[in-house]
């Protein structure tokens, strides 16, 4: 079956996501796991030496700027199941505005991010990178407060890391979430509808007055 990003798109919205094997595989797969992982988006969790990272500002943000290069790092490692076709489709979705990354720079140095896919109010997160220390958690906080302002109403995770977990994500069961997900597809978010954040301290002010 050849996968478009029309039945990509159409995938999300039935609650199942492709992966490959590997790499070097050509085939793929849909995914529709039994617990699935989720962010509430008024329960991101911000400790306290996040907070000091994020409030340094030694490091700047930018939205969409860097899809491909987001993409390929999240690859860059020994097992990936981004191979050829996924990353083509993703970068298709992205042309027509219905995939979108997050990048955090330190200087010129594409330091972390994070990519996904949005379906009405859901913003379906694919990958995450990190080449420095909380580069990851400065990207989920980033994402996390424009999502809030843009209209999304759901943050799929897919899975549930202790890595997520320790920011606040949790795990629900399969009918929960489609349950979520066919209310965050009767809403309209746009990611586009909202500045990105002046600042770290932005991030952290507003995460404190809604968790």
């Amino acid at each position: 079956m050849t996968v478009t990003p029309e039945l990509l798109l159409e995938a999300y919205r039935a609650g199942v996501f492709p992966m490959a094997e590997h790499r070097d595989d050509p085939d793929v797969f849909w995914v529709d796991p039994r617990k699935r992982g989720v962010f509430p988006l008024d329960g991101f969790h911000i400790s306290r030496s996040l907070a000091k990272t994020l409030k340094r500002d030694t490091y700047t943000v930018s939205r969409n700027t860097a899809f491909a290069q987001v993409i390929d790092a999240c690859a860059d490692r020994t097992e990936t199941w981004i191979n050829h076709d996924i990353r083509r489709l993703y970068q298709e979705l992205h042309n027509r505005r219905s995939a979108h990354s997050l990048e955090i720079w330190r200087g010129s140095a594409l330091i972390g991010g994070i990519y996904g896919v949005t379906v009405g109010s859901a913003f379906c997160g694919e990958s995450m990178f990190s080449r420095e220390r909380d580069a990851s958690k400065i990207a989920l906080a980033w994402l996390v407060d424009l999502l809030r302002r843009t209209g999304f109403t759901l943050f799929d995770t897919q899975f549930l890391t202790p890595h997520l977990a320790s920011l606040g994500a949790i795990e629900i069961s399969r009918d929960a979430y489609r349950k979520l997900l066919a209310s965050a597809l009767r809403r309209q978010a746009d990611f586009m509808s909202a500045d990105l954040a002046e600042s770290g301290q932005d991030v952290v002010q507003r995460n404190t007055h809604t968790s």
